[in-house]
């Protein structure tokens, strides 16, 4: 029986018009009225509210799982310092990579922000020398693999590097995982590891899927997320995560 379901946003619960289906809304909300946990994980921000209004869900994790919410609480929340995290950015800065440091929804950056995602407005041009501020996460725009290869070795090693499938590098502390995030949520909710399923569809699910009792990927995902899950559904513009709870007879609905 399961007793939590977690969704990415980008390329999984949300279409490819950044829009969550009435379908899966519908039958998410049927979910959690028997008592299901409805959380989603994304790399997202501040932004990810935009997309998936927290009063939908009864957990959120952002940034790639350095923080984790349930409800308003935050039960979960892993930061990099920001002397850890200098160096790499001065070095990114000066290669000329477009690159900031994210925390609470505010991007400091060497570049407006806005330009690349006019969604984002919060965000500061700042000297990466003089710094501050510890991060929730890092992340750089990359043009190819040598830019990857550059940000790995100077890479501290308290930290890891993920690169989604548009070019988006992204450094997270080692425990910020969306899988410890997951576990963390599970435990404070009392849920068991194989009482949890996860949908995704980049190479930052992996993870995830792997953790949860059944794994999930789209149909639009990766191919390395699709080796790593149980299962494959239809893609995010199918309603692929709708369709798949009920195939499955998760909950007993008509839709």
């Amino acid at each position: 029986m399961l007793k939590m379901i977690v969704v990415d946003l980008d390329g999984t619960l949300l279409k490819t018009d950044k829009t969550i289906s009435e379908r899966t809304k519908s039958t998410l909300n049927k979910c959690r009225e028997s008592g299901i946990k409805i959380v989603y994980a994304t790399g997202r921000g501040g932004s990810a509210e935009k997309m998936a209004p927290a009063e939908l869900f009864d957990g959120r994790i952002v940034m790639n799982g350095a923080v984790a919410h349930a409800g308003d609480l935050i039960v979960y929340n892993c930061l990099i310092s920001y002397k850890i995290a200098r160096p790499l950015l001065v070095a990114c800065d000066r290669r000329g990579l477009k690159t900031s440091s994210e925390i609470s929804g505010m991007h400091y950056s060497n570049f407006a922000t806005s330009d690349e995602w006019p969604d984002i407005k919060n965000y500061k041009i700042v000297d990466f020398s003089r710094h501050d501020i510890d991060a929730e996460k890092l992340y750089a725009i990359v043009n190819n693999s040598d830019d990857i290869t550059f940000i790995a070795k100077n890479l501290p090693m308290d930290l890891y590097l993920t690169v989604s499938r548009n070019g988006l590098a992204q450094v997270m502390h080692r425990d910020a995982t969306k899988s410890r995030a997951v576990a963390e949520l599970a435990r404070f909710w009392g849920i068991a590891q194989s009482e949890i399923v996860a949908f995704g569809d980049d190479v930052n699910d992996i993870d995830m899927l792997e953790y949860a009792g059944i794994g999930v990927a789209m149909e639009n995902a990766v191919d390395e997320v699709k080796a790593a899950a149980d299962f494959v559904c239809l893609s995010n513009d199918e309603d692929g995560i709708a369709d798949w709870i009920v195939n499955k007879k998760i909950i007993s609905l008509t839709i």
